[in-house]
């Protein structure tokens, strides 16, 4: 847990999953994580306990219930930020279409960039490209960020 909960402490902390490899529903730094493993593995490290469990959740969790679950449940944890307006540190959920749900989270890393896991693949930062721009659902601060 940090003391002081900064934006560079969060960027750094997710910094230190790059490389894990995807894995679903895990939360394991340098052995397996999904998107929300990511951001549940820095709340950890960063703030303490996670406030709930997840419930268990399949690949297509999302398209099947058709619920807002992830953004319900960061609404219940975390602080609700406009999504232009959001920076480093900032937790950012994504639709892959519209109409559909959000079920991509990722970590604001910097100016134009962010730190995500995704199926295929490790733990990586990547540019926020206009792709990803066009699929920002929501946009949330951890809470206690100074």
């Amino acid at each position: 847990m940090i003391e002081t909960l900064t934006r560079a402490a969060i960027v750094s902390d997710a910094r230190d999953w790059i490389g894990t490899r995807y894995q679903h529903q895990a939360s394991v730094k340098h052995v397996g994580c999904d998107c929300l493993g990511l951001v549940r593995g820095v709340w950890r490290n960063c703030i303490g306990a996670e406030p709930e469990a997840p419930p268990p959740y399949a690949p297509d969790w999302a398209e099947a219930r058709g619920e807002e679950a992830l953004a319900q449940a960061a609404l219940r944890h975390l602080v609700t930020v406009a999504v232009d307006d959001f920076g480093a540190g900032d937790v950012l959920l994504f639709r892959w279409r519209d109409g559909f749900v959000a079920k991509h989270a990722a970590i604001a890393s910097g100016e134009g960039t962010m730190i995500h896991a995704h199926d295929g693949a490790a733990v990586c930062e990547v540019a926020l490209t206009p792709w990803w721009h066009r699929r920002l659902a929501y946009a949330f601060r951890f809470p206690g960020v100074s």
